[in-house]
């Protein structure tokens, strides 16, 4: 069924030398539109100079991505490694004007350093020296993230994507949550739908209380000979009898059934709050 969204674009600003991160942010984004744009109504959309720019004489380079990428991004993520990138003439490296640029706009950026190791004769010290020069600015003005490798950065910022898209203020305006009626919608008519924390049991609401509660969001799925149990943080569901064990799994198929947690990999064992899921649990 066809239904209408807010595009909310993304920037990712980062130096030639995390590829492979860009691309995580890339598929987290993907991920997030498959559980949560329906109902929230609004749509991430991922861009970048390596995806958005194109070659064009008559100005300076920077200027076109600015204007043109940048200037209609509502969300910046960072990442940086071992190079800052080149300078511009107006900043020390084409993404580091971009993270200014956009934090002068007063729109929020999520910013990452990765300490995952690397090849002595691949690092410029003159560039790592610049990173971590900007680094030290930016613990200066806010919070940022650090990452050991690529599997510790694709989980932050899953999980980091969603908190930031729930608590700023600026994106949760851009979020918008009233659904009208009809596939177009009827100017001045909203529609009243059941919130989804009245249509959850009671073990249901309780399994989900428990998982916003955590910082990380997650639900674990234990099976074994007998039995199964959820597991959310030191405490757990189950584990009784396969009597309990059903009752729980119940709990846990009606978050999945409304979209307020998604399964993470495909081995059905982690499940994970969607922004959905984060709201209600929040509300309980």
């Amino acid at each position: 069924m066809a239904y209408q969204a807010t595009v909310i674009p993304v920037m990712i600003a980062s130096p030639s030398d995390v590829t492979e991160e860009r691309e995580i942010v890339r598929r987290v984004i993907h991920d997030w539109n498959d559980v949560n744009s329906e109902y929230s109504q609004a749509m991430l959309a991922a861009v970048g100079w390596d995806s958005h720019s194109s070659p064009e004489l008559g100005g300076r380079a920077q200027d076109f991505i600015n204007s043109r990428i940048l200037r209609n991004c509502d969300l910046l993520i960072g990442v940086f490694w071992t190079r800052l990138g080149t300078p511009t003439g107006d900043a020390l490296s084409g993404t580091v004007e971009e993270i200014e640029r956009h934090l002068e706009a007063n729109k929020p950026a999520m910013i990452y350093f990765s300490s995952k190791p690397a090849a002595p004769d691949s690092i410029d010290p003159v560039q790592y020296a610049k990173v971590k020069e900007f680094q030290g600015v930016l613990k200066t003005r806010g919070l940022i993230e650090f990452y050991a490798n690529t599997q510790e950065f694709e989980q932050k910022i899953s999980k980091q994507l969603q908190q930031c898209l729930i608590q700023n203020n600026y994106l949760r305006g851009l979020v918008s949550q009233t659904k009208t009626q009809g596939g177009f919608g009827i100017p001045g008519v909203t529609v009243s739908e059941p919130r989804a924390e009245d249509r959850l049991s009671v073990d249901a609401k309780e399994l989900l209380k428990a998982a916003a509660s955590k910082e990380d969001g997650l639900i674990l799925k234990i099976s074994y000979l007998g039995g199964l149990e959820l597991q959310v943080g030191d405490r757990i569901f189950g584990g009784e009898g396969a009597r309990e064990g059903a009752k729980w799994e119940a709990a846990l198929n009606e978050l999945e059934s409304l979209r307020l947690v998604v399964q993470r990999g495909n081995k059905g064992q982690v499940y994970e709050l969607s922004l959905q899921g984060w709201e209600v649990g929040d509300r309980l």
